[in-house]
């Protein structure tokens, strides 16, 4: 069997996943063979792997810095949210149910089997999984179903760190509690902290972390500062609270400015990365019709809930703006759920129930929801460059006209398309941008050499680089090798 770890969370959003990256990043330059894993994911993030499969978006990248391919047993469950009661379960890769927590429940013991047995298949094959929790592993109200938190810590005899987001505040009063509220048996395999997103002077914050070790027995294995514009893939729209990195300088003379309309149920909004990427590309979300008013470029971007998205819209009063930017012939992109909302008339007996539904007429195309999901890697070619993209989806989009657009369509300053990660193309990006800021009127050139591929690489090698430098990797090593310490005190009160 090979070593392994689980790293937790005080919270949502707390750095799980970068520090997971990180770490499969640290062990794959030391030559060992990693693999990522996360039991259960709740997220609208979502990648498409080379055999088909659908897993979350953060997996993926955390195969990206293990050096392995991604596959759907690195994240055998997700969940989709397509309403605050319901969601999609994604089964190794292909949705199974739609459900709301309560029934969710009646498919725990089988879910928990085909996350037992994932787990195993890759801990037979690499010599260190390392498995990210979800949330935090002191939400006791679900802990006798938990399949991704301390029921698999004990289930597989992981050894847990638990990583406190210091940015919130309360980073002590998370970690102490956490360990508190779980009862022995779990806080025996709690073997420390990592303290993240610091910012400051570090000798300020010692006297906090010998306290904290005092009190529970348990080492902090590092502080990791906090690290601007890293720009990895998130989980689930939380990452949209933080700051957004700002644009550098344009390569041209000026800056061009997109506006991405933030949905209740936005998906995979990590298809702009690689605009904000650019220099002088400058990204927002919005979510009024006024945050889109000095945009050279507005985008609709993906929906796990296209009718009840577009609905908002036009309570928001965002789809009126949006309808008069066009008849001013100023650029607008939809991507997947935003291209389905563009169409003249949308039939949704599937995802939402509703219907006949009318669209935002801006795009001549009709859509179908159908209980066939989707899932692809297509490739193609727009304004001569090579496109390779991904798709997920239930609506089909039936083009009636326009010029073809990366199997979807456009009409003079509009597109759409189903393809998600097209931006990821460096040619096609560039040309895309540079059409847009033709149509826009605004002096904006692309840079001629931003890989963003390579971008990626160093982001993720800057995450191993966090690890080395600023974390206790003996200990962490000892800690896959052998496990958590026996002996742990028992932190009162549900240990006691």
């Amino acid at each position: 069997m090979s070593g392994g770890l689980l790293v937790a969370g005080t919270t949502s959003d707390a750095g799980k996943s970068v520090v997971a990256a990180g770490l499969c990043r640290w062990l794959a330059r030391r030559g060992v063979k990693v693999a990522p894993f996360k039991a259960q994911n709740m997220s609208l993030n979502s990648m498409v792997t080379a055999d088909g499969a659908e897993i979350g978006r953060a997996q993926y990248m955390q195969a990206q810095a293990a050096g392995v391919e991604a596959r759907a047993v690195m994240n055998p469950v997700l969940l989709k949210p397509g309403s605050d009661r319901r969601s999609q379960v994604v089964v190794l890769g292909r949705p199974v149910a739609e459900v709301d927590a309560l029934e969710y429940g009646r498919h725990k013991e089988r879910l928990g089997r085909i996350v037992g047995e994932s787990l195993a298949e890759l801990r037979a094959e690499f010599d260190v999984v390392i498995c990210e929790g979800a949330g935090s592993p002191a939400e006791i109200n679900l802990r006798a179903g938990d399949i991704v938190n301390m029921g698999l810590a004990r289930a597989a005899e992981l050894p847990v760190v638990v990583v406190g987001d210091i940015d919130r505040g309360g980073v002590f009063a998370s970690l102490y509690g956490t360990v508190a509220l779980l009862d022995e048996a779990d806080q025996a395999l709690v073997a420390g902290f990592v303290i993240n997103k610091f910012r400051g002077a570090e000798e300020l914050l010692r006297p906090g972390v010998r306290r904290l070790t005092e009190l529970t027995g348990r080492p902090t294995f590092g502080v990791l500062p906090w690290k601007p514009g890293l720009r990895l893939d998130a989980e689930d729209s939380l990452a949209l609270e933080r700051p957004s990195a700002e644009a550098t300088a344009p390569y041209g003379r000026e800056s061009l400015r997109v506006a991405v309309v933030r949905f209740p149920r936005i998906s995979n909004f990590t298809d702009l990365d690689a605009l904000a990427c650019e220099p002088g590309v400058v990204v927002r979300y919005a979510v009024n019709a006024g945050d889109l008013a000095d945009a050279d470029l507005v985008v609709l971007p993906g929906s796990r809930a296209t009718v009840a998205d577009l609905r908002w819209l036009r309570e928001r009063g965002i789809a009126e703006e949006v309808v008069r930017r066009v008849a001013e012939k100023r650029p607008v992109l939809g991507i997947c759920g935003g291209f389905q909302m563009m169409a003249r008339h949308i039939e949704d007996g599937y995802e939402s129930g509703e219907g006949s539904v009318e669209g935002l007429g801006l795009l001549p195309a009709r859509v179908v929801f159908e209980g066939e999901k989707t899932l692809g890697r297509p490739s193609g070619r727009a304004y001569g460059e090579p496109v390779t993209a991904y798709e997920i989806h239930h609506g089909i989009v039936e083009v009636e006209g326009g010029k073809p657009f990366l199997d979807g369509c456009r009409v003079g300053a509009v597109w759409g398309t189903a393809w998600h990660g097209a931006m990821e193309n460096d040619g096609f990006r560039r040309a895309f941008l540079a059409d847009v800021a033709r149509l826009a009127g605004r002096d904006f050139t692309p840079a001629p050499d931003v890989a963003f591929s390579a971008l990626r690489e160093e982001a993720l090698d800057a995450l191993g680089d966090l690890v080395e430098e600023h974390l206790d990797t003996e200990a962490i090593w000892r800690l896959i090798e052998r496990g958590a310490p026996r002996g742990l005190p028992v932190v009162p009160p549900a240990g006691g």
